[in-house]
């Protein structure tokens, strides 16, 4: 896995009290819970950051306390993402399209409407 990857979702996310979930692509598009790990990586895909900086960035938020299993860890996380479609990494950044921009919860359903359908 390159570092230097810019990563991007590609499934719409929710936010409910704190806990991320994604909607399956196919009809009949249900709310799939996602452990906090999941969870997380899904709310950071943005297009705009490197593998190397997500990487980085989830291991400051341990404020030095870094378990030792770390990297082991995300890795794990990013290859499952990867490997279910639900991130894409690219060479370079990546602007996302309306609907994949924001929560769901925060979308606009008209503008989101014409987002999937490309007419955004």
């Amino acid at each position: 896995m390159e570092l230097s990857n810019y990563f991007y979702r590609t499934l719409i996310y929710s936010e409910v009290k704190g806990q991320v979930h994604v909607y399956e692509k196919l009809p009949p598009h249900s709310l799939i819970p996602l452990d906090p790990w999941l969870g997380r990586v899904i709310q950071l895909a943005d297009g705009q950051h490197t593998l190397q900086e997500l990487i980085d960035y989830v291991a400051s938020q341990y404020q030095g306390d870094i378990p030792e299993n770390y990297l082991k860890t995300i890795g794990s996380v990013i290859e499952r993402l990867i490997e279910s479609e639900a991130i894409v990494l690219s060479e370079t950044p990546h602007t996302l399209p309306y609907h994949l921009a924001m929560p769901k919860e925060h979308q606009d359903p008209a503008m989101t409407e014409r987002s999937i359908k490309g007419t955004a």
